[in-house]
């Protein structure tokens, strides 16, 4: 252990230093001590408080001119070439290097399925949905799904 003599006295003393003071004068300054280091500490946190909230806005700001640089530079990598910027988009899902293009299906045929459009006529499907979506008429479906029924019989 260091001893005053040795020329270095210990940071925080361990031995009370003797005053005059009455135990309430010394009650006050303990207290009066510790009001001061309370705002001291409100005083560097609401400076701490106030900084990172200026740092907060200064990134947000940052990352919002970079978010719209990209955007602009996007842009004009899509004026030149539609299929490089479509690569390039951010999907939720599927492939990132492929565009996708609209297929002609004009001369795609549905094979009209007695049997599943029975399944849908009973699951609420309505004739001309049922029509729409096998590509004939209503009565067709209809004559299609009264056969059905007489041949259940």
């Amino acid at each position: 252990m260091v001893d005053k003599s040795w020329g270095t006295a210990p940071s925080t003393p361990s031995f009370r230093v003797r005053t005059n003071d009455s135990t309430d004068q010394r009650a006050a300054e303990r207290a009066r001590a510790r009001e001061e280091r309370s705002r001291d500490r409100a005083a560097a946190m609401t400076q701490r408080l106030e900084t990172r909230a200026v740092e907060r806005e200064a990134d947000i700001r940052s990352r919002e001119e970079a978010r719209v640089a990209r955007r602009v530079e996007e842009e004009r990598k899509a004026e030149g070439d539609p299929h490089a910027a479509a690569a390039q988009r951010r999907r939720g899902s599927g492939r990132k290097d492929v565009v996708r293009e609209q297929r002609d299906t004009r001369s795609y045929t549905t094979i009209v399925d007695v049997g599943r459009m029975r399944e849908l006529a009973k699951r609420g499907a309505s004739t001309a949905g049922l029509a729409g979506a096998f590509g004939i008429t209503e009565a067709e479906v209809t004559a299609a799904l009264a056969d059905a029924d007489a041949d259940e019989e």
